[in-house]
């Protein structure tokens, strides 16, 4: 058999870069009977906050204790959550040993806004890595942007997601519970928000979220969440508020 003259050949596959949203989740502590408790008083027996997420267990504040750090059940707890952990941060050689042991990756360093699972924020904090590629779905209706800011005029269903980086968000018609919108400036609604709005996703700790009904699934400014799960108060749910960050806090207004 001749092979193909070169030059001729058709490659069997392209390799390329990609950015994916990644949960990280920082241990504070080795203790995992601890992190069992905390992780069902924030989420419950049967979780769906997440949905198979791939997350890196970050390591660095636990790096020197000496605590053995079980890697086998961490995962199988962290599974429970409907996370996928898939590599670690920091940590020490011990760390790193056991860890490879059970099929987890060494990464380097990571950037990302905000992280803890859990943490003493009064909400779980989960913040992509890097700028969410877009699904196919949104390369079929680019958004319009103008002047630093995204604007989309569709509704957007469980499953997609928006990532306006560098700029604000404006979305002229319903975010559907599953959907997810993602501003590295404000986030302005004007329509029913029932899915997840994060604003400031980059650290800008003065962005806000605006919406005509507040009715969101999940809510952050620069790291700092609140899920549905903190029902909202009776003067915001369902009307038109403002989300923005007081110290470590997110405050709720009427508008």
């Amino acid at each position: 058999m001749s092979a193909a003259p070169a030059g001729h050949a058709r490659a069997s596959f392209d390799l390329k870069s990609a950015s994916l949203p990644l949960i990280t989740v920082v241990l504070k502590t080795p203790n995992l009977a601890t992190l069992s408790q905390e992780l069902q008083a924030r989420f419950g027996e049967t979780p769906d906050f997440f949905d198979e997420d791939p997350a890196v267990i970050v390591l660095t504040q636990i790096a020197q204790d000496p605590t053995p750090l079980s890697f086998s059940v961490l995962l199988t707890l962290l599974k429970h959550y409907r996370l996928r952990p898939f590599g670690i941060h920091g940590g020490s050689l011990a760390h790193k040993e056991t860890a490879a042991a059970v099929g987890l990756m060494d990464l380097p360093e990571i950037s990302s806004s905000a992280v803890a699972v859990p943490g003493e924020a009064p909400a779980p904090v989960a913040a992509p890595v890097a700028a969410p590629a877009p699904s196919p779905a949104d390369a079929a209706n680019p958004a319009s942007t103008a002047n630093g800011t995204m604007v989309i005029d569709r509704p957007l269903r469980s499953g997609q997601q928006i990532y306006a980086r560098g700029c604000d968000l404006i979305v002229l018609q319903a975010v559907n519970f599953g959907a997810e919108i993602i501003a590295d400036g404000n986030i302005h609604v004007y329509a029913p928000l029932r899915g997840r709005a994060i604003a400031g996703a980059r650290g800008n700790t003065d962005a806000r979220i605006f919406s005509t009904c507040m009715e969101a699934q999940l809510i952050s400014i620069a790291g700092i969440y609140r899920t549905s799960e903190v029902a909202l108060p009776a003067d915001v749910l369902g009307k038109p508020a403002q989300v923005r960050l007081v110290g470590e806090s997110l405050v709720l207004d009427p508008i």
